[in-house]
């Protein structure tokens, strides 16, 4: 009988998800899905209120890339106005969304990733957060949160608020910036190329060590979409659309967002309020796409600041095509912090950034505007319809985080299928050793005959192997294969009471779930352990 395994909730995100791996009945995973529980409902309770309420009432809808919704959602309305905004105010715009870009980059790869990273997958989750890296390597910590406080504080010094601004409008900037502002935020910026300095080398060298990482999680062809500039750099705020495949191809190019329709088709599934956007001409679910930091990377032909530029050459590096390891995300969010450094250092220097001319008035002369600028996490579409009230009759959003939905499953199931296996896999053994199946020196398959039996990744029995070698249950001599160690390993007292209490609980599992007493579950176990040690003991004479 197949089982389902549900991780509810997965934590280290906003918002209200879980995920679900369903195990066939020899235990091996057939599918993994992530599931948004929350309905948010926003595109509904927008129709029938104005139009011009749309960028602050967009901002609330995420408490940490407030900013994106608010770009994207002025845009659209600035397409309903029909106007060209003020250089000044387009600026600006870039600026603020910059800001938001690395506060957001900070949070996650500092607050979210880093303890992963820098504290290892095997640690104590207890301790697997912020404050654990705070205790380990307390530079780090700090580093994350003053780059974090960068971000926030120029989105507050231009929005006066941190949080849901709604500084921009449609037609631009409800407020020009002043000298004082201005040289306040330039003072802020060496501080924070240093910080980024440090992380990307400490990053780059790190990467060695992740190497099984790097080719298990969400490692796998697809298309990757982003917003260029015609010179096919990197954009935030303006630009038009480009994709490429998994080589690095360019499948579209120069495309302008307003016509998105043309190429994005929207799916839904039953078990998930977020929907799955998939690229039109590919079909469902084939035309699967990937947005975000490493979309963008792959995407462009260039940066278009010094320094991000020649850490991007070196990222673009890693592999002849596009870039396909998810796990490169934290490399690209880094690339992307320096880019925004710099951007933001460029844009405060132009002559024109203080100019008070930061609005366009008008009417609307639009039934219909589309507003597309890039998040953190990737695209992001608002689709407004309005009446001759200028009362929205219709809205869509397309977020970021619903483009990366079809990968997300993939890539939850990459994972899940080589974790999950090794684990089996590693029990497997252990139980064949235990109860003499496998008698010390005998060999066991090799990794591509046990991979091809199982019908699984063969990394995946790499892993589990190694931790058998690890756990000196099996030796490794090279040109003969993998063995059963002579002796048996005394594990840690520690390692010894983590082993035990795993096995106690799937045993006790068992005994509850075919209706055994306590009594009659402790009976059959001291009678299985009298049996094998008995067998043990005459082993050894």
């Amino acid at each position: 009988m197949g089982k389902t395994i549900t991780i509810d909730p997965v934590t280290r995100i906003e918002g209200h998800s879980k995920i679900t791996l369903r195990l066939d009945d020899a235990g091996h995973v057939s599918d993994a899905r992530f599931h948004v529980t929350q309905f948010r409902g926003f595109e509904k309770f927008c129709e029938g209120r104005p139009f011009y309420e749309m960028p602050s009432l967009m901002a609330r809808i995420c408490g940490i890339c407030p900013v994106s919704h608010l770009v994207a959602s002025a845009k659209a309305c600035d397409a309903i106005l029909a106007v060209r905004i003020p250089e000044t105010a387009a600026m600006l715009r870039q600026v603020i969304n910059l800001a938001q870009m690395i506060q957001s980059h900070a949070l996650s790869f500092f607050y979210l990733s880093s303890p992963d990273l820098l504290l290892g997958f095997d640690s104590d989750p207890a301790k697997r957060n912020i404050f654990g890296v705070l205790e380990k390597n307390p530079q780090d910590a700090r580093d994350g949160v003053r780059l974090r406080r960068f971000g926030q504080q120029v989105i507050e010094t231009l929005a006066d608020k941190r949080i849901h601004p709604s500084w921009l409008v449609p037609g631009g900037v409800d407020q020009a910036l002043t000298a004082e502002k201005r040289d306040l935020i330039l003072s802020w910026l060496p501080e924070c190329f240093e910080i980024v300095d440090r992380t990307l080398e400490r990053t780059k060298r790190s990467l060695e060590g992740f190497r099984e990482e790097i080719r298990t999680f969400a490692n796998f062809p697809s298309l990757f979409m982003g917003l260029t500039t015609a010179e096919d750099k990197l954009e935030m705020t303006d630009g038009v659309l480009r994709i490429v495949d998994a080589n690095g191809k360019v499948v579209v190019d120069n495309a302008d967002p307003s016509t998105y329709r043309e190429l994005i088709g929207e799916a839904v599934e039953p078990d998930s309020y977020l929907k799955s956007p998939y690229f039109k001409p590919a079909g469902y679910p084939g035309g699967m796409l990937r947005v975000g930091p490493l979309a963008r990377m792959n995407v462009i032909d260039g940066i278009g600041t010094p320094r991000a530029n020649e850490e991007w050459a070196e990222f673009r590096a890693l592999e002849r095509g596009a870039v396909l390891s998810s796990f490169h995300y934290h490399y690209a969010r880094l690339i992307e912090i320096l880019f925004g450094l710099e951007k933001i250092d460029e844009l405060l220097h132009h002559p024109g950034i203080l100019s008070k001319q930061v609005r366009a008035h008008a009417r609307p002369n639009n039934f219909e505007g589309i507003g597309v600028s890039e998040a953190p996490r990737g695209t992001l579409i608002h689709h407004y319809r309005i009446d001759e009230n200028g009362l929205i009759e219709w809205a869509n959003l397309v977020i970021a985080t619903g483009f990366n939905n079809l990968a997300i499953n993939r890539g939850v199931l990459q994972a899940a299928r080589h974790y999950i296996g090794s684990q089996q896999i590693e029990e497997g053994m252990r139980r064949l050793v235990a109860s003499g199946a496998l008698r010390p020196g005998a060999s066991v398959p090799s990794v591509r005959d046990l991979a091809r039996d199982l019908q699984v990744n063969p990394a995946t029995v790499v892993r589990a192997y190694q931790r058998l070698v690890d756990a000196g249950l099996l030796v490794v001599r090279r040109g003969e294969g993998t063995f059963v160690a002579e002796g048996i390993p005394t594990l840690p007292k520690a390692e010894r009471g983590r082993a035990l209490a795993e096995g106690a609980l799937r045993y006790a599992s068992t005994a509850v779930t075919v209706g055994a007493s306590r009594e009659e579950a402790a009976h059959v176990l001291a009678s299985a352990f009298a049996r094998l040690a008995s067998t043990r003991e005459g082993e050894k004479k």
